[in-house]
């Protein structure tokens, strides 16, 4: 049995198999996932998982390069709270912000979605892969 934070077997094997600049896009509940793109459905009940739970065992495993998230999630200037906590666990200091639309059209590009149960709106991260050497 794995050690580490991720043991759901669909979303190792995901990060495993992803290659350098790759995205991967965790959402909150109501985000489309295109038609075409992997769905990873972890949504349980409203707000279970949390978006910042799934983010927190994702980057137990994955190298991430880059971020990005829509305009709409900021408080002001103010990341969110779920995004400040995890730049410890490797999300960098400043994600790319563009409009819902935009992240939406970006999502066509992911290698897969991942639902969460979170009903924050616009609770969503792209997340491209880096290496790790």
């Amino acid at each position: 049995m794995k050690r580490a934070a991720l043991l759901n077997i669909e979303l190792s094997q995901i990060i495993a198999g992803m290659g350098h600049g790759d995205l991967l896009v965790i959402g909150d509940a109501g985000l489309p996932v295109p038609p075409g793109v992997r769905r990873v459905d972890l949504a349980v009940a409203r707000g279970v998982p949390t978006l910042d739970q799934v983010l927190q065992a994702i980057l137990s495993e994955l190298q991430v390069e880059s971020a990005v998230v829509a305009d709409e999630c900021l408080d002001g200037q103010q990341l969110p709270t779920w995004y400040q906590q995890r730049q410890a666990d490797g999300l960098p200091s400043a994600p790319q912000c563009v409009s819902h639309e935009a992240f939406k059209a970006l999502s066509r590009q992911a290698v897969a979605v991942v639902r969460t149960g979170e009903c924050t709106p616009y609770a969503n991260i792209a997340l491209r892969s880096g290496v790790a050497f």
